[in-house]
C-alpha cells in the first residue's frame, strides 16, 4: 500500500491557520503584569512577578480579594485570599498562571532612571522618573510622576528598571509620599519605594509554595 500524500491547503485556509497560531503565541507577550487589587475596603495596585503576586495590603491585610489581570484579549478577575509575607508586603495565589515580569534585586542608584507603571481600569500608564537621595532618608526615593500627584488609588504602582535593549525588570512598589524640608524652609515631595530589601520575602514564600502547586488551565485563558 503506497503512502498517502498530504494535500496542500488552499491559501486562505493556510493564512487563517497562521494568523490563529500567531494570535495564540502573542497573548502572553501582550499581557501586562500590573494588577488591580480590589477588597471590600477599596482598590490598590499590585504586580505579578516571576515569584508571584505582591502588593502592599493598604486596603486589607486579610480576607477575600479580587485580582484583575489584563491579558492580550482583555481582563480576567480572579477571586482569592490575602496572605501576609511580612515586612508590609502581601500576596495572593490564583488558580491560573498570570502575566509575569522578572525581578531584579539590584537597588537602583541616585540619578538612575526608573519607569513607574500604573493602571486605571482598562487604561495603563507609565512614566520615567529619576531616583533621588537625601542623607536623612534610607531606602529608595524617586521623583513623583505626574500621574501620581493626586492619585491615592495608584498606591502599589510598580517600579521597573531597564537592562539591555528590551528587558524590563521589576524592582519595587510605590509605597508612599514623603515631604522633606531643608534648613531654609523649602520643601520637596518624593515617592518612597519598597524595593529589593523587602522583596526577598516574596521569593522565600514562593519557593515553599511551588513544591505543592498545580496550575489550573481554563478555556477562558489561553
Amino acid at each position: 500500500m503506497s503512502p498517502r500524500r498530504a494535500l496542500p491547503l488552499p491559501l486562505p485556509v493556510l493564512m487563517l491557520a497562521v494568523s490563529l497560531l500567531a494570535a495564540c503565541s502573542t497573548t502572553r507577550t501582550l499581557a501586562n503584569p500590573t494588577l488591580e487589587v480590589r477588597t471590600p475596603q477599596g482598590v490598590e495596585l499590585g504586580v505579578s512577578t516571576e515569584y508571584g503576586v505582591v502588593f502592599l495590603g493598604r486596603t486589607a491585610r486579610s480576607g477575600p480579594v479580587d485580582l484583575t489581570a489584563w491579558f492580550g484579549d482583555g481582563p480576567s478577575v480572579e477571586v482569592t485570599v490575602i496572605e501576609p509575607l511580612g515586612g508590609g508586603l502581601y500576596t495572593a495565589e490564583t488558580e491560573i498562571r498570570l502575566p509575569t515580569v522578572p525581578m531584579t534585586f539590584r537597588t537602583p542608584v541616585p540619578g538612575q532612571e526608573v519607569t513607574v507603571r500604573g493602571r486605571r481600569g482598562r487604561e495603563d500608564w507609565e512614566e520615567i522618573v529619576k531616583v533621588v537621595s537625601d542623607p536623612r532618608v534610607t531606602g529608595i526615593l524617586i521623583q513623583i510622576p505626574g500621574q501620581l500627584r493626586d492619585a491615592p488609588d495608584q498606591i502599589g504602582a510598580g517600579v521597573y528598571v531597564s537592562e539591555g535593549e528590551h528587558e524590563v525588570l521589576f524592582v519595587g512598589l510605590v509605597s508612599g509620599r514623603l515631604r522633606l524640608i531643608d534648613a531654609d524652609g523649602r520643601s520637596a515631595d518624593y515617592l518612597t519605594v519598597m524595593g529589593p530589601d523587602e522583596m526577598w520575602r516574596l521569593v522565600t514564600f514562593r519557593r515553599e509554595f511551588q513544591r505543592k502547586r498545580n496550575w489550573v488551565y481554563r478555556e477562558d485563558i489561553l
